[in-house]
């Protein structure tokens, strides 16, 4: 009982990461350690080959097979964010739950955490008949410019 609460706690720094890896049995080996110190570092969203090449670069070598299916069995256990976009995925850092800005002039995500009003959510479950145990809002816009 106590792991599966350890499971469900946010993870919310490198540390986090590595013992839930431990913790659901996941060996954690040099390719895996080195794409989560990765997105921990770069603290957004990146796609396997923005990660694959960023290692590279950093004379962590690692071969694309790798970088693909650790990225899958990081996000299928949810240690990581996947992102579906019309693009391909983004991988980030937070697993815990918060909302996106979609920045549409530089294809940025930004994290963004969001609390609803209560009384919103109350309507929401009323008009669905769905009790709201969690959520997530993805908001679309372009870089603010003040207009004349």
């Amino acid at each position: 009982m106590e792991e599966q609460a350890a499971i469900k706690t946010p993870i919310t720094s490198l540390e986090d990461a590595i013992e839930r890896c431990q913790a659901l049995g996941m060996r954690l080996s040099r390719q895996r350690r080195y794409i989560l110190e990765l997105l921990w570092q770069h603290q957004g969203h990146l796609s396997a080959r923005e990660i694959y090449d960023r290692l590279n670069q950093q004379g962590r070598e690692i071969g694309h097979t790798s970088v693909y299916q650790n990225l899958d069995a990081l996000s299928e256990q949810g240690i990581i964010e996947c992102v579906e976009r019309a693009d391909g995925r983004l991988y980030g850092h937070l697993s815990d739950s918060h909302s996106h800005v979609n920045c549409l002039d530089t294809n940025e995500i930004i994290d963004i955490q969001v609390t609803l009003p209560a009384d919103l959510i109350q309507q929401i479950e009323a008009r669905t008949g769905v009790s709201i145990t969690d959520y997530r809002i993805d908001f679309f816009g372009t870089t603010a410019r003040a207009t004349e």
